[in-house]
């Protein structure tokens, strides 16, 4: 249904503007915004009102192990560690239990300010790494569950065939995630067309690292992709782990970021996951390159991989976006303050990040964070403009953190005073999923995701 509504203020491409009409058709789609407008026969939002927040790199069924993997076993715990949990905790997950994780986590990204997520998905097969009779089974779940949740996906299905570089055998805990390169185009092809017609949906996808795919199969998927959608997003994980650019250095002579740099045609449409471990050059050379830098500092901090050279990065332009990636938080306020919070700690100074028109560190990360990952998931979402689609968030100005600020320090705020939710209500696509804080299906929701802990909790 067409709506009008009206913004006692919000923050549009232009800055924070007070009075706006937003008008939005029967698509989702924001036909007309107009500063200084009247509430005659509108809707009326009680609060300002700020693009949603894109979510651009997400494991779904992880939000299940959340907490799972924080008893040390191993003296040198790690990422490598870790992993192994992971790879033990998937063994048993059915497509069902799947869908019902990813609803729940849907939800709570969106009371949080999430309204677009880029779901890195390689749960593909079953527990014996045998195609489904459908075997884009899982991905239909996970749309399945962003459907009822409400919530924007780019979806990006993940190629992995190697446990390694060097085209390493795959291992036993990695079955469930394996194609080759003829098996993955038949992929794509059979989900293309569940994203005909459908503007709250992208197909992209996501060759999952160089330790995963080879050069041959990374441009073959890369030939897959273009054949259905020349310009969809292409995600990779890359240099996340000290291990692994030194991994690299022994295959190829060259670091990962700066392999990509070389090999890969690099520009708008890539998001490089992570990228944590660079040197200047790759650096200025990823930044040069257009493409966005998908960074999780939560997740980062977790894993103890490593601090993003965000300073540098961002001095030579660099763009980036946020993901919760294994959403061991689900927060984008908290990921923004991360960010930030660990330059400061590296750096032993203040205020750190940011830029020479945006002096507020706050702000400046959440604009930032908003255009790259709208760019990263390639769809017309992250601000309030005429042709974007309309997601949004309504912030509670009885928010005691948020009383009597305005304008940029309103998003400083937000992002850096403390841990409550400032979100009240959330539109995407046109269409109110959360009021007053609450989600519409939440109860049935969670209802579901119970049922699916409870029988994989006794399975471990």
């Amino acid at each position: 249904m067409p709506a009008k509504l009206f913004a006692p203020s919000a923050l549009l491409p232009k800055g924070w503007v007070e009075d706006v009409v937003l008008e939005v058709d029967d698509t989702g789609t924001l036909t007309a915004v107009t500063p200084g407008g009247s509430t005659k026969d509108c809707e009326v939002m009680g609060g300002p009102v700020v693009p949603g927040m894109p979510n651009l790199h997400s494991h779904a069924f992880q939000r299940a192990m959340a907490g799972l993997a924080e008893s040390r076993g191993d003296p040198k715990d790690s990422f490598w560690s870790w992993r192994q949990v992971m790879y033990g905790f998937v063994t048993h997950m059915t497509p069902r239990q799947v869908e019902a994780i990813a609803g729940q986590l849907y939800v709570e990204m969106l009371k949080a300010g999430y309204t677009a997520v880029g779901e890195f998905h390689y749960l593909h097969h079953d527990p014996k790494g045998k195609k489904y009779a459908t075997p884009a089974e899982n991905a239909h779940r996970v749309m399945a569950a962003a459907d009822r949740a409400g919530i924007g996906m780019t979806l990006l299905p993940v190629f992995y065939a190697h446990s390694d570089f060097g085209g390493k055998p795959a291992t036993a805990g990695q079955r469930r995630f394996l194609h080759d390169a003829e098996s993955f185009g038949a992929l794509l092809q059979a989900l293309a067309p569940a994203f005909s017609g459908r503007n709250d949906r992208r197909l992209g996808v996501a060759p999952h690292s160089l330790r995963a795919v080879t050069p041959e199969g990374l441009n073959a998927v890369r030939t897959a992709l273009d054949s259905l959608d020349a310009t969809a997003p292409i995600h990779i994980h890359v240099a996340e782990q000290t291990a692994e650019v030194e991994a690299c250095l022994a295959w190829s002579g060259k670091r990962p970021v700066a392999w990509l740099l070389e090999n890969q045609p690099l520009d708008p449409r890539w998001c490089l996951v992570h990228a944590t471990h660079m040197t200047a050059e790759e650096t200025t050379g990823l930044a040069d390159s257009g493409a966005v830098a998908g960074l999780c500092p939560t997740t980062e901090a977790n894993l103890g991989d490593g601090l993003f050279p965000a300073i540098t990065y961002l001095e030579e332009g660099g763009r980036f976006g946020l993901g919760s990636d294994s959403h061991i938080s689900v927060s984008p306020w908290e990921e923004l303050r991360w960010l930030e919070y660990g330059q400061r700690l590296g750096h032993m100074r203040r205020n750190l990040l940011v830029a020479a028109n945006r002096p507020n560190v706050g702000a400046g990360l959440f604009l930032g964070a908003l255009d790259g990952g709208a760019q990263a998931l390639g769809r017309p979402i992250g601000r309030l403009a005429v042709g974007a689609r309309a997601d949004f968030l309504v912030i509670d100005p009885e928010t005691p953190t948020l009383w009597g600020k305005a304008g940029m320090a309103l998003l400083d705020a937000m992002v850096f005073a403390g841990n409550e939710n400032p979100v009240r209500d959330v539109m995407v696509g046109g269409r109110w999923v959360v009021r007053e804080r609450r989600h519409e299906k939440e109860e049935a929701i969670f209802a579901d995701y119970k049922a699916a802990m409870g029988a994989l909790m006794a399975q471990m």
